[in-house]
């Protein structure tokens, strides 16, 4: 005859309850939303809260920015906050985040996406600075007298 042992609360996965459902966390989620989303072409950025922007400033990392989730069983509604960068058609863009953020996050979670939001908060605009090409015989002399 085998005893057998019991097994000590501490060893117990807390992701786990006990019926044996997976538990996942809203931040979960919203990672993953973010990753699918910043992949896009035409995203420049999420838009974070305040809050989280503070949190940034003393060096947290927040890969959840710029994302708002709520879970009810099994169904996941998703709003985005997203900044575009100058140029892009944004109804295209929008569509792009709709669809690949939910293949995402059903695909890794399991979990039914019934919506996912996407608001567009603002525009990149900033440009990259190119230095503009000055031709030869267009220099300037500047005649410097003392007085």
């Amino acid at each position: 005859m085998v005893d057998i042992m019991a097994v000590e609360e501490t060893n117990i996965n807390t992701n786990i309850d006990r019926d044996g459902n997976v538990c996942i966390s809203n931040d979960v989620v919203a990672t993953i939303a973010s990753i699918a989303a910043k992949s896009i072409d035409g995203v420049a950025g999420m838009f974070g809260s305040l809050t989280g922007g503070f949190a940034e400033l003393l060096g947290k990392k927040n890969p959840s920015k710029g994302v708002k989730v709520t879970i009810t069983d099994r169904e996941v509604k998703i709003d985005m906050f997203v900044i575009v960068e100058y140029g892009v058609k944004i109804p295209d863009v929008a569509w792009e985040i709709q669809e690949k953020t939910k293949n995402e996050v059903e695909a890794m979670t399991g979990l039914n996406v019934v919506a996912v939001n996407v608001n567009i908060e603002g525009v990149n605009t900033a440009k990259k600075e190119e230095a503009e090409p000055v031709a030869e015989d267009a220099t300037e002399e500047t005649e410097i007298t003392k007085e």
